[in-house]
């Protein structure tokens, strides 16, 4: 466990170094940077020039060479970001002053910190929040009881400063909201918990209510960007959730909340549906997206990473084939966490492998952008009122101050170097022992992501456009290279 002392002297080690990405875009073109994080080294984002390259030539088979063809391209950049849930806003107010700061810059500075450009946050409660609520007393069919003043304790304070963080580094932060269920008595099984299906006659007062949160949250200076219509609405949870089928997922977009946010002048708001792992992600993205009701109302279909409670692997080849088959359809890793908190493994390497690798593939099959989980939870992985306890990147130590985990470094490698607007250039490796991305920022600049998840340090030949230089990656280890 890092103190804080020691994390910011490896941040501002590395915010010193001549590798950000305003400097690298302005840099000649054979001014090249590698950016290293690994496991067995005390620093991280750690900076070094590498020799001028060289023409290429045909990289022998007994070699590993990195291919980077920057004149192909594909999908363009949305950005980065986390949640701020009522469990990571309780936890932020328990941070010293000092914290909190380092908290913002840790998050939204471009430079020293992750520079993330999204947000995404919950309609009412979630399991990630001290206990089950809503807007609204039970019952009331008028909703003239909305009320956000459970809100305003924590989560709109927070999102606030949020807000104007992002705004002091020159970004303009988009907030996502995204309910986990209706209220209890809306529902089939008279519960915010444990499934439950939206009661058909309640599908326009669901809608209704989901129109006042923007009014809500916007009257109290949080601007809404979009919303999803359904957190994992094919999971039965113990904490709050609800199923909706594919087609009653496109049934209530297409006649209930689509037109309802349109009639209250929201209908720029963007909408993303599915909301769910990539196992049934084609499925749900064929049948939403063919309906000529729902679709116009469709900006893009989010997914998550949990599909592997079923002791399979990374269904990857389902975003892939979802980009392939809809490329005009943005697709958004909308949550990713690593679930089972254990304290003694706050430090473990291979959650931040997990975050690199990820990121890496769901980017590679056509992602637009990568929403974290919790940005902040406490050092038992919460609070969270049904003990779904997990791992944030940051979490806050019993005196109030941040604990930096691998996984933050590891998504730093990303957000960092690529920026929104972005477009993903052709990237391959050689061997299977180093997995790679790269990206063309809107300002020239080149960032590639390489990553060594093997034992052994490796070195490759780098091969951009035709120009290539000599790079060693240690084991265990994430690095970007700049140009």
């Amino acid at each position: 466990m890092k103190t804080r002392r020691q994390t910011i002297q490896l941040l501002c080690a590395a915010s010193l170094a001549p590798a950000l990405m305003g400097q690298a875009a302005h840099a000649a073109q054979d001014s090249w940077q590698v950016v290293t994080t690994a496991k067995d080294s005390g620093t991280r984002f750690a900076t070094q020039a590498l020799p001028v390259p060289q023409p290429s030539g045909q990289p022998p088979e007994t070699e590993t060479a990195v291919f980077v063809d920057s004149g192909k391209r594909f999908q363009e950049v949305f950005g980065f970001g986390g949640a701020i849930t009522d469990a990571v806003a309780e936890v932020y107010a328990k941070l010293t002053p000092a914290a909190q700061k380092e908290f913002h810059t840790a998050y939204f500075d471009p430079r020293q910190g992750l520079g993330y450009n999204v947000v995404r946050t919950t309609i009412h409660s979630s399991d990630f929040s001290s206990g089950s609520y809503t807007y609204v007393r039970d019952g009331d069919r008028s909703l003239a009881s909305f009320s956000i003043e459970h809100d305003m304790q924590y989560r709109v304070p927070l999102l606030r400063q949020a807000l104007a963080s992002s705004k002091a580094h020159g970004s303009a932060l988009r907030i996502m909201a995204t309910p986990w269920s209706a209220p209890g008595w809306m529902k089939s099984n008279n519960s915010m918990l444990r499934g439950g299906t939206l009661l058909p006659g309640d599908r326009d007062l669901w809608a209704q209510y989901m129109v006042k949160f923007v009014q809500a949250y916007e009257k109290a200076g949080i601007p809404v960007w979009g919303l999803s219509v359904q957190n994992e609405p094919m999971a039965t949870q113990k904490w709050e959730s609800m199923i909706f089928t594919a087609e009653d997922e496109t049934r209530f977009l297409g006649d209930h909340l689509g037109p309802a946010l349109k009639k209250a002048g929201l209908g720029d708001k963007k909408i993303v549906v599915w909301d769910h792992n990539r196992d049934l992600l084609p499925q749900r993205a064929a049948h939403i997206l063919s309906d000529p009701k729902a679709r116009p109302f469709i900006w893009g279909v989010g997914f998550h990473w949990y599909e592997t409670w079923a002791k399979g692997e990374p269904m990857h080849a389902n975003v892939a084939a979802v980009h392939q088959a809809y490329p005009e359809i943005k697709l958004l890793m909308t949550e990713a966490t690593v679930e089972k908190f254990d304290p003694a493994k706050m430090q473990l390497w291979a959650n931040g492998e997990r975050y690199g690798s990820e990121i890496l593939a769901d980017l590679n099959a056509g992602a637009s952008g990568w929403i974290d989980w919790n940005m902040l939870l406490d050092t038992r992985g919460g609070p969270n009122h049904v003990g779904n306890y997990c791992f944030a990147p940051l979490h806050a130590s019993d005196d109030g101050q941040l604990i930096y985990t691998p996984s933050y470094a590891y998504l730093g490698h990303f957000t960092r170097y690529i920026k929104p607007g972005a477009r993903r250039v052709s990237a391959s490796s050689s061997r299977s022992t180093l997995a790679t991305t790269a990206f063309r920022n809107s300002d020239g600049s080149l960032a590639i992501v390489v990553l060594n998840k093997t034992d052994a340090a490796q070195k490759y030949r780098l091969i951009v456009d035709r120009k290539e230089v000599v790079v060693d990656i240690p084991a265990h280890a994430i690095q970007t290279v700049l140009r």
